[in-house]
C-alpha cells in the first residue's frame, strides 16, 4: 500500500514538473475570476450604484424616512432588501443582478422617471415584481434580521399559521417601507401568470380571507 502511494505521488510530482505553466495559468485564471464574480457582485450591491439611476432616488428617500430605517441604530441599504445575501444564496444574488438588472436597465432607457409623477405611474408594477422576487425566496432578506418573530397580538398568531400553509413574510407584509401602493394577492398573481390585486388582509377579523376581493390586472 505504501509503495503504491509513493509511485501515486511520484506520477503527480512528474505531471506538474512538465505541465507546470498550464497549470499556473488555469489556476491564475480561475482565482481572477473568483475575483471579478464576487468583487463585481459587492460593487453592484452598493447603494451608491443603485441609486446611479435617477428613479432609485425616489424609493431610497423613502427608505430614509421609513420605521425600519434607523431603528435600533441600523440602516439598512437597497441590497438588505432586494439582494439575497450569504454565501449560499449567491447563486440567487447573481442571478437578479444579471437577469433584473438588465430589465430594469431596459426600463430606465425605455420609461420616463424624470418626475416622481411619472415615476408613481409604474410604481404598483415595480413593488408587485419585488414582492414576487421577496416571495420567490421565501421572504430570505426578511428573514436575516427578523429571526423566529414571535407575534403577540391574537391577529399575529393567526396570521403567522399561514407560514405553514406556504405563505412568506412578504404575502402580508407589504408596503412597509416605500410609498404605498395597492396590495397584490402574490400566490394567486403566481398561479394566473398577471397581478392580482386584492385588499388589504385584517387579520383581527374570524375568518380574514373569506371577504377579500380580487381583481386580475394585466401589466
Amino acid at each position: 500500500m505504501l509503495s503504491k502511494l509513493k509511485q501515486w505521488w511520484q506520477a503527480i510530482r512528474e505531471y506538474f514538473k512538465v505541465h507546470w505553466r498550464p497549470i499556473s495559468v488555469g489556476a491564475g485564471g480561475l482565482f481572477a475570476l473568483i475575483v471579478i464574480i464576487f468583487g463585481g457582485e459587492a460593487a453592484l450591491s452598493t447603494t451608491t450604484f443603485c441609486t446611479s439611476c435617477h428613479s432609485m432616488s425616489y424609493p431610497y428617500e423613502e427608505l430614509q424616512e421609513s420605521a425600519h430605517y434607523g431603528s435600533f441604530g441600523l440602516e439598512p441599504q437597497c441590497k438588505d432588501c432586494h439582494i439575497p445575501q450569504g454565501l449560499g444564496n449567491f447563486h440567487k444574488a447573481v442571478y437578479t443582478h444579471v437577469v433584473d438588472g438588465a430589465r430594469e436597465l431596459y426600463l430606465e432607457f425605455t420609461n420616463d422617471y424624470s418626475t416622481l409623477e411619472k415615476f408613481n405611474e409604474r410604481r404598483l408594477e415595480m413593488a408587485h415584481h419585488a414582492r414576487m422576487n421577496l416571495r420567490g425566496w421565501d421572504s430570505v432578506t426578511c428573514r436575516d434580521c427578523h429571526k423566529d418573530p414571535q407575534p403577540v397580538a391574537k391577529s399575529g398568531k393567526r396570521a403567522h399559521k399561514k407560514l405553514n400553509e406556504g405563505w412568506t413574510c412578504i404575502d402580508c407584509h407589504q408596503n412597509l417601507v416605500h410609498a404605498p401602493v395597492e396590495h397584490t394577492d402574490l400566490d394567486a398573481s403566481e398561479r394566473r401568470g398577471e397581478m392580482v390585486i386584492r385588499e388589504e388582509i385584517d387579520w383581527t377579523d374570524r375568518n380574514p380571507l373569506a371577504s377579500v376581493e380580487t381583481r386580475s390586472v394585466r401589466n
